[in-house]
């Protein structure tokens, strides 16, 4: 059952709405380059969209009724966003819910050293990388640094065209004899992943101590002097490195958008805007829930595992007047869920790990992934054939492009998704992203075609 191409189908307003929805990503990548970022632009939008902060509404004790939009969010690093529909809510909620990290360098607490009369910060890898992509980049630093006196100031270095960029080296081919030889995991070690950040002594130290470091010394006075930060106050920052630039279109013929962090902003963005873009009252409350940490496991205050979204849900029972716990218990198993989250797009250079019949290919829509796991569908959530045959449904009757994959081939790999977690309250759930090619790595690529049929699917699940 070979999908056809989305492209092939669309009218001149179809593209239209296709450039417009692409353009509106690529400035939402641009502007969400951290988990962070990606909620303080969320709130920006949603606000503007007439969202109210879930935390006002408790404080003034206020009701909440059909139609009401309202969105909590915890350590700047979770949102949940919520459409009051007209059902009572402990029918369920139609759920769309993607991650905003992405794999990343994170600077370790205490960083800063010299060796040399080269500066360096030490880094520690987020998430599944692969190690060598990373060297060699224009590189940038995001993120914030909490000092003290309960100050917390935030620092982006690297994406204006007037800053410099960080960088990692690489061994030079006409010396890499022996690095050639190595296996691709060990080219790079994950402690030879310093960013380099300068090479100029600071001339005038008046302690002696300190002139055999006088390079890391400067570093230190420049960043002092532009954010009043001191090499203790790396201890209570959050700084990550991430590549350096834009994200841009890609092809000669624009049909797809090269940038940071698609896996997932692609899928997180969609839902965000198909939940911002509803204009009338729902039936069903939807919800859009963007979470932290996937990336290493949904773990912590702002994983998926953790409490946030049942604790959410249960503050939001309390203002509309039906909070119980068994009422919480009903709200969450009668919800149904979309696992917005990617899959690994067919690449003919490296055809071998694909299984052709059963994997996700580039601008033939959104794709389903009944189960993600890895060998023996290992931590997978497996839907149930009931609950896809009714999101079929869903979607051909909204006219969406949409395909079904598997991630790879069945022994030479895998993945996992949230899909698992949100099933554990008894919920429908299954895995419903966009194709991406190079995922990982530090620039990756999607289909202009699929980001619009994500959009459109999520959108049309929001109102079933």
């Amino acid at each position: 059952m070979e999908r056809k191409n989305a492209w092939l189908g669309y009218t001149a307003e179809d593209e239209k709405k296709l450039e417009e929805t692409a353009a509106k990503y690529i400035d939402f990548l641009n502007h969400g380059k951290t988990e962070r970022e990606c909620v303080s632009e969320i709130i920006r939008q949603a606000q503007a969209c007439g969202y109210r902060n879930l935390d006002d509404v408790i404080r003034n004790k206020e009701e909440l009724k059909p139609g009401d939009k309202v969105y909590a969010a915890s350590m700047k690093k979770i949102i949940a966003l919520f459409q009051i529909g007209k059902k009572d809510i402990t029918e369920g909620m139609n759920i769309l819910c993607a991650h905003i990290d992405s794999p990343r360098l994170d600077i370790k607490q205490n960083p800063v050293y010299e060796d040399t009369q080269l500066a360096y910060l030490d880094t520690h890898y987020y998430g599944g990388v692969k190690k060598y992509q990373w060297v060699a980049l224009p590189l940038a630093i995001h993120g914030v640094v909490a000092k003290k006196d309960g100050s917390v100031v935030e620092v982006t270095i690297g994406e204006d065209e007037s800053d410099p960029v960080v960088y990692i080296t690489d061994l030079l081919i006409h010396l890499s004899a022996k690095q050639m030889q190595k296996k691709a995991s060990e080219v790079i070690e994950g402690e030879e992943l310093d960013i380099l950040i300068g090479s100029r002594p600071l001339a005038d130290i008046s302690d002696d101590s300190k002139k055999k470091e006088a390079v890391k010394e400067n570093v230190l006075k420049l960043l002092n002097d532009k954010y009043g930060i001191e090499e203790e106050d790396f201890l209570s920052a959050e700084l990550e490195v991430v590549p350096a630039g834009k994200a841009r279109e890609c092809g000669l013929d624009r049909s797809m958008v090269m940038g940071y962090g698609q896996d997932d902003r692609v899928c997180a963005y969609t839902s965000l805007l198909a939940l911002l873009q509803q204009e009338e009252t729902p039936e069903t409350t939807g919800c859009c829930l963007l979470v932290d940490k996937e990336e290493i496991g949904s773990v912590g205050a702002t994983g998926m595992q953790s409490r946030f979204f049942e604790n959410t849900t249960a503050e939001l029972l309390d203002r509309l007047g039906s909070f119980s716990d068994i009422a919480l218990r009903r709200t969450l198993k009668n919800s149904s869920m979309l696992s917005s989250d990617v899959s690994a797009g067919y690449d003919p250079m490296f055809a071998e790990v694909f299984e052709k019949k059963n994997c996700a290919y580039l601008g033939r829509g959104i794709v389903l992934n009944k189960f993600t796991g890895a060998r023996g569908k290992s931590g997978s959530n497996d839907a149930n054939a009931e609950y896809i045959a009714g999101i079929r449904r869903i979607f051909d009757d909204s006219g969406v492009a949409f395909q079904t994959a598997e991630l790879g081939k069945v022994d030479v790999g895998g993945g996992g998704t949230i899909a698992y977690i949100a099933a554990l309250y008894g919920m429908n759930v299954i895995d419903s992203g966009v194709a991406v090619l190079s995922m990982h790595a530090p620039w990756e690529v999607t289909s202009k075609a699929d980001i619009y049929e994500a959009l459109k699917a999520y959108a049309a699940f929001l109102k079933a």
